[in-house]
């Protein structure tokens, strides 16, 4: 488990050793991190899975953190890449399954387009899921993440500055991509 220790540059490390600084550790990002997971992936229970392996590959690798700033912010990468890659195999299998239903059939009944209409919400999802990934990504940690721009930065490795250029890009092709004023990300 994680432990918190003074050096003798009195800096503040997290080691992987008791359960009660591990404790501190998941109840300081759980929900941030359930919170980025979810909007990735779109499921509670995958997204809960996908932040506890998070702890245990910590727990496992005997991670130590100078901070629990540092120990933060890796929880986010490891969570954030899982998430994404369970998204992206998530698709791949969507549109597997998709093509093999297509297959079978020259065109789809008019009743059933009407009934794969979404919602607000839904349209919001979609519209996020075709921008491109460094503008999605920024985005999401931003709007669902209650993260701010530094902490963004740290998290994925760019500059504040970038952060902001890829949020705005990010509002602005999703603005046009949605292509109406009322819409509001959930």
């Amino acid at each position: 488990m994680f432990s918190i220790k003074k050096n003798h540059c009195e800096q503040e490390q997290i080691i992987c050793e008791n359960p009660g600084d591990f404790k501190k550790l998941y109840n300081l990002t759980f929900q941030l991190l359930f919170k980025i997971s979810l909007k990735i992936v779109n499921d509670d229970e995958v997204a809960e899975d996908l932040v506890h392996d998070s702890y245990i590959k910590a727990n496992e690798k005997k991670m130590v953190f100078p901070s629990l700033d540092d120990a933060k912010f890796w929880l986010i990468c490891v969570v954030r890449n899982a998430s994404l890659n369970y998204a992206k195999r998530k698709t791949r299998e969507i549109n597997a399954y998709h093509k093999a239903l297509r297959e079978g059939k020259n065109h789809a009944d008019s009743g059933e387009v009407d009934l794969l209409k979404k919602e607000t919400v839904e349209l919001t999802r979609e519209a996020l899921k075709k921008l491109p990934e460094n503008l999605r990504e920024v985005l999401i940690l931003r709007e669902y993440g209650d993260m701010n721009y530094k902490e963004i930065g740290e998290a994925i490795g760019i500059s504040e500055g970038n952060v902001k250029v890829r949020v705005f890009r990010a509002r602005e092709q999703l603005s046009k991509l949605l292509g109406e004023d009322d819409v509001y990300l959930p």
